[in-house]
């Protein structure tokens, strides 16, 4: 693992609600904190890395408090919520301009694209997972989305 991947993994851990990351294998040790306590580093462990306290958790706290509403209105329209299986940025469609992939009220089959979540510059499609029909798509185009994070509300059929 090189710098330049540790530092895109810092700033992936600053922007979401994850506190802690340890990885391992046989020539390297990685473990990153926001929590502000760094661990002691064990005997033979090659690297240890811990990301500051200080710049961690302003920057954590900032984007929790704006996506708390927005995940509070979501419920407001019964059915299935479809959730982000990553951390990106939402896009409707496959370009500017173009057509969504998705609209509210548009009945969908399993495995039709539904969005576009960018992340780290790879385009991930997410599909849907059965036929339903979209109720309110919650995930706003060219905004950030968080793992978990409601992007539609569907009616299974």
């Amino acid at each position: 693992m090189d710098i330049r991947e540790i530092k895109e993994l810092i700033k992936f851990i600053e922007k979401s609600d994850i506190k802690e990351f340890q990885y391992e294998n046989e020539t390297e040790s990685l473990f990153i904190s926001k929590n502000g306590d760094v661990p002691q580093i064990i005997q033979g462990a090659p690297m240890q890395y811990a990301a500051a306290p200080a710049v961690a958790a302003a920057p954590a706290a900032a984007p929790a408090v704006a996506a708390a509403p927005a995940a509070a209105a979501a419920p407001a329209v019964s059915g299935t919520e479809v959730k982000s299986p990553i951390v990106g940025t939402f896009y409707e469609a496959a370009s500017p301009g173009a057509a969504p992939f998705a609209s509210e009220g548009e009945t969908v089959k399993k495995g039709q694209t539904l969005c576009i979540i960018e992340a780290m510059k790879i385009m991930n499609e997410i599909e849907a997972e059965f036929d339903c029909v979209i109720k309110k798509r919650v995930g706003m185009n060219g905004k950030p989305v968080e793992y978990g994070e409601t992007i539609f509300i569907v009616e299974p059929i």
